[in-house]
């Protein structure tokens, strides 16, 4: 039976359970079965001459011949979350970092340069300063506004990264016009995008070239897979898809069930947290043992604007600055009840990142400090606990400092 017909029309949530059509399953199911299977195999050798020689003629036979290249339930994972993120092409990763590391080097050319945005995930940032330059690419660092980017271009840039929000002060970047200034220029853009989602922003919409996701985060949902995906135009994935290919960060059938899964509550799950988000930060920006907060559907965000025009909500991801120092701020986080002592965000948890010691303990005090690592920095990413339940805890917490 062949899929039923696409609706144009479908909105997120519904293009999280369905793709861009009801397709047919094994077996009739109505769940995606895992297809727990390292490789697939031909009845005969003719088979064998026939599938290569259609697939170097650019055709294709059949799907699937062995694990690395792809599985059943990852391929229909991949549909949905293409279909989530209006891409032509999903490519599903065993982690974020992995989509992260991939994907850039699809793209390296010898000789040219690549600028990041200094507020980036620290692995990023480890990813581009060490491992990059150790290869010999000149790397560029620099402030997450367009502006700045812009000023940074030189004739040799190839790639522009950047996350929009960044991790962890959630600065919201203009994308139309860090696109403008690619295009001019002939810069391929990669965005990373896992505070945002496909629910609160559509990069590819604006110009921009690659999505990632570290689906690990609120594509999933439930602190229980780890996962990336990269999403753009057909020919842009080729070479990620043959990058992946190579170096086999592929995930699994089973971590791609629980992903696709996961995605079928995807819609449901961020209005939750969209409306968690602003409801506690405006509570801690009015609290008085709260220095300051970070979230971008706050007026006092410094991309307020910028996020207002590009994003449908703010996620539920909130940094701020605990009144006192490492004495004060250990000592809330150790008086909450509700929130687990943890990196990551957007499960159905909530947890709680004194960011200092539990992401830049091995850096410098001194560098820590020039990027902002200061020791009462908190990050909390809300779970799907009810919002009066999360403000209640938080309240008492602060109340004990």
């Amino acid at each position: 039976m062949p899929a039923k017909r696409p609706s144009n029309k479908w909105k997120p949530s519904t293009l999280a359970v369905h793709g861009p059509a009801l397709s047919q399953k094994a077996h009739y199911s109505v769940s995606t079965p895992i297809v727990q299977t390292s490789n697939y195999y031909f009845d005969t050798t003719a088979q064998v001459y026939e599938f290569m020689q259609a697939k170097a003629e650019g055709r294709l036979l059949r799907e699937h011949e062995y694990g690395r290249y792809g599985n059943p339930t990852q391929q229909e994972c991949e549909r949905k979350l293409a279909a989530i993120e209006g891409a032509e092409r999903a490519v599903l990763f065993s982690t974020g970092m992995s989509a992260v590391t991939l994907t850039i080097m699809s793209y390296l050319r010898k000789g040219t340069h690549i600028i990041f945005t200094s507020d980036c995930y620290r692995q990023t940032r480890d990813f581009a300063l060490n491992l990059l330059s150790e290869f010999g690419m000149e790397v560029s660092l620099v402030d997450p506004t367009a502006t700045a980017i812009a000023r940074a271009v030189r004739p040799d840039t190839s790639i522009i990264f950047t996350e929009s929000p960044t991790n962890p002060y959630l600065r919201v970047l203009d994308l139309p016009a860090i696109v403008k200034v690619a295009k001019e220029k002939g810069i391929m853009t990669m965005i990373d995008t896992t505070l945002a989602t496909p629910y609160n922003v559509k990069p590819l919409e604006m110009g921009v070239d690659l999505v990632i996701h570290s689906a690990t985060k609120y594509l999933g949902g439930h602190n229980d897979l780890m996962a990336g995906v990269t999403l753009g135009r057909r020919e842009l994935l080729d070479p990620v898809y043959r990058m992946q290919r190579m170096i086999g960060a592929t995930p699994g059938p089973f971590t791609s069930f629980l992903l696709e899964r996961g995605l079928k509550t995807f819609g449901l799950r961020m209005e939750h947290h969209n409306r968690a988000g602003q409801e506690v930060a405006a509570f801690l920006e009015s609290h008085p043992k709260v220095e300051k907060v970070w979230y971008p559907g706050l007026e006092s965000h410094p991309d307020h604007k910028t996020a207002k025009s590009q994003m449908r909500g703010f996620g539920s991801l909130v940094t701020f600055l605990v009144k006192g120092g490492d004495k004060e701020t250990r000592k809330f986080i150790d008086s909450l009840k509700l929130f687990r002592i943890t990196p990551s965000l957007g499960g159905s948890e909530s947890l709680v990142t004194q960011m200092a010691p539990m992401s830049f303990f091995d850096y410098p005090e001194d560098y820590r400090k020039a990027i902002g690592m200061v020791d009462n920095l908190v990050r909390i990413a809300l779970g799907l606990e009810d919002i009066g339940d999360v403000i209640a805890d938080l309240e008492q917490a602060l109340a004990r400092i």
